[in-house]
This record gives structure tokens, C-alpha cells and sequence, in this order.
């Protein structure tokens, strides 16, 4: 190992064991999709695991996955967080060129919609399933749930997922669940890292929720119920020491000088909350009907 090696590694380490508070500005509101602030509240490098960061904003999980022979992204947040994640990477030595895969939970905007502009700045190959990767094409246009509300630069993508499809990157070994019901092209990722010195089954798990939706009769998507009710049982089985989810607080955790979990959530736990709450809400819709 040479000198300038041996001292970009120092600086490294000495930056990861860092928690130091840093002042970012708030990213600008879009006109066409207001969202809250701590959706575009930017946040340094926070370490989850060995080889997994949230490089993300407050409320809003983007995940970095370090690996030998380059780097992996899940989510990319909203349209105007594709800066900020590039220069996080750069903080954790993750040049542009070393971002070589792009995935992701779901189509809306709040997830995917940066990916346009990163995939143009790395090179990244978008990696996704068939159902996303129409909406995506689309940009978010004609939605099932909300039309042409939430838009987005329109993603192309690379390749097609099958579920239960392995993605391999070097010692970085992914598999995808299909889990659909908030979106038809919802997904889980699962894989193992280290946390605190032990392996770690982590479990990223999309929204399970339902916000606004017909459930009843929904004429673009009759099968919904039963879709939920399959992804909730696919959640409960999933290896799933650590959760994470793409709205943060949903899995329980804190990001901001650091990366908490206040309160450990299981993949059971939230699969249970979400069948609980969509049941709720069909009995709102039966009751409206009578």
C-alpha cells in the first residue's frame, strides 16, 4: 500500500467514526408535488452496516451499498436530491464511474425521482421489474391511484427482475421479493452485512400502505386486496434482522447526526400494523357503501 493509499484510508476512517452535526440547507419544494421538509432535509453519510449507508434526506431512506467492485444504490428519493446524493458518495469515496447498479422499492416520485439524473452522471444500469419499469418509462404519468399528480423525469431501464431474482455485484449478493399493493411493481431487497461486529440479515421493505386508495371495485386494480394480502405474508417471512423502509419513521428509525432505530421493528411487526390498518379501512369503504 503506497502513501496517498494509506492516507486516503486514514481520512476515511477518521470521517466514518465522525458524528459531528452539519448544517445542510433544505432542498427546494417542487410545484408540482409539495411534500414535507423532512423529505428534503439532507443529511450526511450515515453508517446502518459494514457496507450499507443512508445517504438520503431525514424522512426519505437511500441506500448506499459499498462494495469491491463498486457500489449499488436503492432509492433515490425526489427529483431534486440527485445532487446531494452524488456528493455523499463522493464523501464516502464513491466516485460517480463506481455507482454501477441503481435499484429501488417503488415508481412513485418520492423514490425514484433522481434516478433519471443519476443513471445520466454514473452510467449506473437501472435495475428494476416489469410493472415498475412502465411507470417509470412514464415518468409517473397515468398512475393507477394518482393519474398524472406525481411526475417525474422518465427512467429508462436496463433490466427486468423476476421475482426472487438474485442481483450479484462483486461480494454484493441481493435478492428481490416481489410485494405488490401499494404499487403492482412493489418490492422487497434483502442481503447480509455486518452490524456491530455480527452478519445481519437486512430487510428493505417498501410501503405497505394504502394512502387514498379504492380498495373496493378498483377498476385499475381489481386484484389490490389480495395483493396486500399476499405481500404481507411474503413480509412476515422474510429474513429480516434489521428493517428498513423507504419512509423512514415507518421501520422506526431516526436520520440525522446519526442513524437510530428509537424503536426496533420487526418485518412481522410491520406486515401486522399494515394488515391491521388496510382492514380498517375496508370496513370504512363496506360501511360507506351501505
Amino acid at each position: 500500500m503506497n502513501i496517498r493509499t494509506k492516507l486516503a484510508a486514514i481520512v476515511m476512517t477518521v470521517y466514518a467514526s465522525t458524528t459531528m452535526a452539519e448544517n445542510f440547507s433544505v432542498l427546494p419544494q417542487l410545484e408540482n408535488y409539495k411534500v414535507p421538509e423532512s423529505w428534503r432535509q439532507p443529511v450526511a453519510p450515515l453508517k446502518i452496516a459494514d457496507n450499507t449507508w443512508q445517504i438520503g434526506t431525514e424522512g426519505i431512506t437511500s441506500l448506499l451499498l459499498k462494495g469491491k467492485e463498486g457500489s449499488i444504490l436503492i432509492d433515490g428519493g425526489m427529483e431534486q436530491t440527485a445532487e446531494h446524493l452524488l456528493e455523499n458518495m463522493r464523501r464516502l469515496g464513491v466516485a460517480p464511474s463506481d455507482l454501477k447498479l441503481i435499484l429501488h422499492s417503488q415508481a412513485h416520485a418520492d423514490h425514484v425521482g433522481s434516478l433519471a439524473e443519476l443513471k445520466r452522471v454514473t452510467g449506473a444500469q437501472v435495475v428494476t421489474n416489469a410493472e415498475s419499469a412502465v411507470l417509470m418509462a412514464r415518468g409517473g404519468a397515468n398512475d393507477i391511484h394518482f393519474a398524472d399528480e406525481l411526475l417525474y423525469p422518465p427512467v429508462k431501464t436496463d433490466r427486468i427482475l423476476h421475482d426472487g431474482e438474485q442481483v450479484v455485484l462483486g461480494n454484493l449478493r441481493l435478492r428481490v421479493h416481489f410485494i405488490p399493493g401499494h404499487t403492482p411493481g412493489s418490492m422487497a431487497w434483502t442481503w447480509e452485512d455486518v452490524a456491530d461486529g455480527k452478519a445481519t440479515d437486512i430487510a428493505y421493505v417498501d410501503s405497505l400502505t394504502a394512502p387514498g386508495y379504492q380498495l373496493i371495485d378498483n377498476s385499475r386494480y381489481p386484484n389490490i386486496v389480495e395483493d396486500f394480502r399476499t405481500s404481507f405474508a411474503r413480509v412476515r417471512d422474510l429474513p429480516c434482522d434489521l428493517l428498513l423502509t423507504p419512509h423512514a419513521p415507518a421501520s422506526g428509525w431516526e436520520f440525522k447526526n446519526q442513524a437510530i432505530q428509537n424503536k426496533r421493528v420487526t418485518c412481522g411487526q410491520y406486515a401486522q400494523k399494515a394488515e391491521a390498518r388496510l382492514n380498517k379501512k375496508l370496513e370504512a369503504e363496506k360501511n360507506s357503501d351501505d
